[in-house]
């Protein structure tokens, strides 16, 4: 079984987690390392369920906070083992997101009393369909385990705050008509063309820009697919546009697709895909700290999250939540993926500083 060094640097951690190949459905060496590491460590009651380990410390604190990362990588592509050069860590899961968990394991290791009750949450299968996630799969079963004021997702986010994220709806827009020989055509009704409303509907849009905890979100409703047609000579009496909506974490699912209902009022709107948004909740206590914490390392100005992240698996339990952690996602499940050591040891700093209260410590003496 491969061994994680806790008591090293951040950065070798880091480099120690890349080079245990975790594909999604095979994480159970990774996993057994994780679970060997911390139940080396008395001040933490480690649980396991399946290749996903939660570690708590059960201290009293009138504040309990999750932080979370995913041990699962995409398939290996020629990026294995890890190499560092002039302060870049390359290698699989690097970015996305390895670094994070590094910074995860380092914070468990070395902080045994926490200002803050923390659950620490390494989870398998991320990278692959819902019904696999270790985090759903908790949240589902296990609830009370990610149960807390505030949760920190660390997916890759350039060392930056990324609060809450955008829900997303995906939808198929059916028209009708009725086939006929194209040589013939008006003895048929072009199903095709009859979508030509629904793709003027779209072009008209005009996005939702809400503002939540001051920060503004940025509405989308697009086709993303057009299927239909049935041979090179025949009326198409069926066509398809596929819409993906992506909307604010003030709208719940059921609004959503209320909204999207509305909007193509008179057609056929089928659901294939739906999850929730994320609020941020950067109004509560621990959130305000973080926030406070992380900019006092330089991170600079909290953005919203425009995507989907498992964030919104936190919302679903009441747990407002945000995403931080090292390396650019643009790089993320690319041949070439990497990770700043620099933006590694700042996540480290800066969370370490909100769990010791550092920063309101300095301001006090």
């Amino acid at each position: 079984m491969p061994a994680l060094d806790l008591t090293t640097d951040v950065v070798t951690l880091t480099r120690q987690l890349v080079d245990i190949e975790s594909v999604s459905r095979d994480e159970g060496p990774i996993a057994d390392a994780v679970e060997a590491a911390l139940r080396a460590l008395p001040h933490l009651v480690v649980s396991r369920y399946g290749h996903t380990i939660v570690a708590r410390t059960e201290l009293g604190r009138p504040e309990r906070v999750v932080i979370a990362g995913h041990l699962d990588t995409v398939p290996v592509n020629g990026n294995l083992p890890s190499r560092l050069e002039d302060g870049v860590l390359h290698g699989l899961g690097s970015c996305d997101m390895k670094g994070g968990d590094a910074v995860i394991l380092r914070l468990a290791a070395t902080l045994a009393a926490p200002v803050r009750d923390v659950t620490y949450v390494l989870y398998e299968a991320e990278e692959i369909e819902a019904e696999h996630n270790g985090l759903n799969k908790l949240g589902q079963h296990h609830p009370e385990l990610l149960a807390a004021d505030f949760a920190i997702l660390m997916e890759p986010s350039d060392g930056g705050v990324e609060a809450g994220c955008q829900g997303t709806l995906r939808v198929e827009v059916r028209t009708v008509g009725e086939r006929a020989h194209s040589a013939r055509s008006w003895r048929g009704v072009n199903a095709i063309h009859r979508a030509g409303e629904v793709l003027r509907r779209l072009e008209a849009y005009e996005p939702r820009r809400p503002v939540i905890d001051g920060l503004e979100y940025h509405e989308g409703l697009n086709a993303v697919f057009v299927s239909g047609g049935v041979a090179g000579n025949v009326i198409p009496d069926e066509c398809v546009v596929t819409v993906n909506y992506r909307f604010a974490p003030d709208r719940s699912e059921a609004e959503a697709l209320a909204f999207v209902r509305d909007f193509f009022e008179g057609y056929d709107v089928r659901v294939t895909d739906s999850a929730p948004g994320a609020l941020p909740g950067l109004d509560r206590p621990a959130a305000k700290a973080f926030v406070a914490a992380v900019q006092a390392m330089g991170s600079g100005e909290v953005r919203p999250k425009f995507g989907w992240t498992d964030v919104a698996r936190f919302t679903v339990l009441g747990v407002p939540a945000v995403n931080f952690g090292p390396g650019d996602p643009a790089y993320a499940h690319k041949q070439d993926e990497h990770v700043p050591v620099a933006q590694i040891e700042h996540c480290e700093r800066a969370l370490r500083a909100w769990l010791t209260d550092e920063q309101t410590q300095g301001e006090q003496r």
